[in-house]
């Protein structure tokens, strides 16, 4: 079943930048220009994004602004224009260059220590590209660098060196997020009074947090390995707009202090070691768009007053999942109505879940599953009408899927897994068109498969198993087009399992080009939900999901009977299959071995004929094999390479004959009566060898004792018996 996992991603990184307007029509300078012309040689620029750097007209030149006075280049704005290579080192002739943005390229190597002499150089952006090493001490020489961006530079490793914090007295933004830098943050940026924005989450970074000194609006320290106890900011009180200090190693309280950053919008101290309850004197400005405090040790109940005035609140996001939270879910969570995402699963809540839950008309994505919660289902959440993602899941819920749930007419994911849910599917549905994720799994949800599920024609999973579904396996089960994971298991279908419409699903054929994800989990994550917050533009959050799951059929335990159908072993998108515990019989088809992506496969527990497929030794990617308690025959050499990782797979078929060469299975066989090689007539076959001829007597003495003991004994037996003799004679 899958498991929706909450990320926000904040938008700032590698974002495009724009350069000052400058006059325009100027004559590039000759030298300038000979430094430039460099870059534009087919090894720099293979796709031709400098084709227009002609003449010597300034403005024509993509991404090159000059000073028209001089003709001299003041600024290079290259974002994303496919370059590769080394930087070049022609742009150390540029004297009065300000800004250079070369980020989001494919540059590789390291930063030219020439670079050190652009002494007028305000702004360097080299983000996002392939660069390595440290960095290189001669930018200590560059006194009126205003912004240094570095980010997304996975092997830009190495230490911050200590001159970062005073080589200059104009630097106010600094981005070093997503390196693999070590050690300690610098002592002089805490101290550093002209930054305001600093970035350097992403890396490998240790020590303990300290307060800042100067009035910082951006603090973004997210995934490092930092500890202590969180500062309170005081220098920031008015200025601090974003401080993400997620997946590090801070512990203790959340401290009421943090209440007193007036600008905040987005606090994220999720995947820390923040336990204790939260103070109700922690009482956020109505400004804050974004608190996600999940994935820690938090306790108590859930804060009441999370913001000062509910009626006018911009609250967005609300994130309290994977905590210790106790109690009823408050009322006062309902007025926060500007609410889009609301997630407190993975505690310990219990209770109803709240009616006026149905007053969050904007919520798009609501998460209350592994809780504890009980009563029915709310039919006010269908004021919720733009509400895409509801999981609920692993609670105690009970009742039926009420017919007003029908208006959730943008619903995409629902996820009811693991309660007492009755009644059957999809009536209450019908009209939830935009369905791709339905997982209903482990409910008491009985009835047929209606041929109403044709209407979530975006299906992607669909997930029963462990109910109580009857009647046939239908022929439209497999004819959805975007269709990745089917579960049916553990419920009572019998019949059949369709031979047609294989060919339709793109996931289950292994189109490339239809594949967002490649290697799905088999472990049941299989799905997360993601924000986006643009702090560049409007500041809107932007939810969205991505499924994760494998791609995958399982219809085991049931009552299938029949042939497994040739089609269906063909799929090669398919990454596990799971047909156990039915009845099928027959043959496992041959084409097995087109199924390339396999990686997953149990056909166990059924009746199985015929020998084992010598293409399963040629799927590479298998990491679990189980054809056991079949009625295979003929012999699997241990020497096939690709058998040797599943002991036990072939238990449970006394006609197979699983040995280290061929000549042992031979000599085997010759052992046995003529024709018994195989398992037929003149022989008894048990799962360890053959039954001895002792054993054959004492079994068959056994069997007349008992059967004669019955006549003997059974006045009704004998009675039949008699009858029956004096009505043929």
């Amino acid at each position: 079943m899958p498991r929706l996992i909450f990320t926000l991603i904040i938008c700032i990184a590698c974002s495009v930048s724009s350069l000052p307007p400058l006059a325009a029509d100027s004559v590039i300078h000759p030298d300038d220009k000979a430094s430039l012309v460099k870059l534009r040689s087919p090894s720099t620029d293979p796709r031709g994004s400098l084709s227009s750097w002609n003449g010597s007209n300034c403005s024509s030149w993509a991404g090159v602004s000059c000073n028209k006075a001089t003709g001299r280049v003041v600024a290079l704005d290259l974002f994303s224009f496919g370059l590769v290579g080394s930087l070049p080192l022609s742009l150390c002739k540029l004297p009065l260059i300000r800004t250079v943005i070369l980020s989001k390229n494919a540059f590789s190597g390291v930063i030219p220590p020439c670079f050190g002499r652009l002494h007028a150089l305000e702004t360097l952006d080299l983000g996002c590209n392939h660069l390595r090493g440290p960095l290189p001490t001669q930018l200590a020489r560059l006194c009126r660098l205003k912004k240094l961006l570095l980010s997304d530079n996975p092997s830009f490793g190495g230490k911050i060196p200590e001159w970062i914090g005073n080589f200059s007295s104009a630097l106010s933004k600094l981005e070093l997020s997503s390196n693999s830098l070590e050690g300690q943050i610098p002592v002089s940026l805490y101290d550093l009074g002209s930054l305001r924005e600093l970035d350097l989450s992403d890396n490998r970074l240790v020590g303990i947090l300290k307060d800042f000194s100067q009035p910082l609006i951006s603090l973004n320290l997210a995934s490092n390995q930092l500890s202590g106890t969180l500062p309170c900011f005081w220098a920031s009180s008015n200025s601090l707009s974003v401080l993400n200090l997620a997946g590090n190693d801070i512990v203790g309280a959340v401290p009421t202090c943090i209440s007193s950053l007036r600008a905040l919008t987005l606090l994220n101290l999720s995947s820390n070691g923040f336990e204790f309850s939260i103070s109700p004197r922690l009482i956020f400005s109505d400004r804050l768009l974004v608190l996600d405090l999940s994935s820690n040790a938090l306790s108590g109940p859930v804060p009441r007053g999370i913001v000062k005035y509910s009626a006018r609140s911009a609250l967005l996001l609300l994130n309290l999942s994977n905590n210790q939270f106790s109690g009823e879910i408050p009322l006062e969570i309902t007025e926060l109505r500007s609410l889009l995402g609301l997630f407190l699963s993975h505690n310990q809540l219990t209770g109803d879940i709240p009616a006026a839950i149905g007053n969050l008309t904007y919520l798009q994505a609501l998460d209350l599953s592994h809780n504890s919660l009980s009563g029915q289902i709310p039919i006010s959440l269908a004021g919720c009408f733009q509400l895409w993602q509801l999981k609920l899941s692993h609670n105690n819920l009970s009742g039926t899927l009420r017919p007003e749930l029908d208006a959730l007419d943008s619903l995409r994911i629902l996820d009811l897994a693991g309660n007492r849910i009755s009644g059957e599917i999809p009536l209450p549905l019908a009209g939830c068109k935009s369905l791709e994720v339905i997982d209903l799994s482990s409910n008491n949800i009985a009835g047929e498969l209606s041929g109403a599920i044709l209407k979530w024609q975006n299906l992607r999973l669909l997930s029963l198993a462990g109910n109580k579904l009857s009647g046939v396996l239908p022929d439209w089960i497999f004819s959805f087009q975007y269709l990745r994971s089917l579960d049916l298991s553990d419920n009572k279908l019998f019949g059949y399992i369709p031979g047609c419409d294989f060919n339709v699903s793109s996931d289950f054929n292994g189109d490339e080009h239809d594949l967002l994800f490649h290697g799905g989990s088999l472990t049941g994550e299989n799905a997360f939900v993601w924000g986006m917050l643009d702090f560049k533009g409007s500041r809107q959050l932007e939810l969205h999901y991505e499924l994760t799951s494998a791609v995958g059929i399982d219809l085991a335990g049931n009552s299938l009977h029949g042939e497994i159908p040739q089609g269906l072993i063909g799929l090669k998108g398919l990454e596990y299959l799971n047909l156990s515990h039915n009845h099928l019989v027959g043959r496992i088809p041959a084409s097995l071995e087109r199924m390339g992506k396999l990686r997953r496969l149990d056909l166990s527990h059924n009746s199985l004929t015929g020998s084992v497929p010598m293409g399963i030794s040629q799927l590479r990617e298998l990491e679990t094999l189980n054809l056991s308690y079949n009625c295979l025959t003929g012999q699997v050499p241990k020497r096939e390479e690709g058998l040797l990782r599943f002991p036990g797979a072939f238990a449970g078929n006394p006609g197979l004959c699983v040995e280290s060469g061929v000549r042992e299975c031979e000599g085997k066989a010759s052992k046995l009566p003529a024709g018994n090689a195989a398992g037929g007539s003149g022989g008894y076959l048990v799962e360890e060898g053959w039954m001895s001829v002792g054993a054959f007597w004492v079994s068959a003495a056994a069997s007349f004792y008992v059967s004669s003991m019955g006549f003997l004994c059974s006045q009704k037996v004998r009675n039949y018996v008699f009858q029956t003799l004096k009505q043929e004679f």
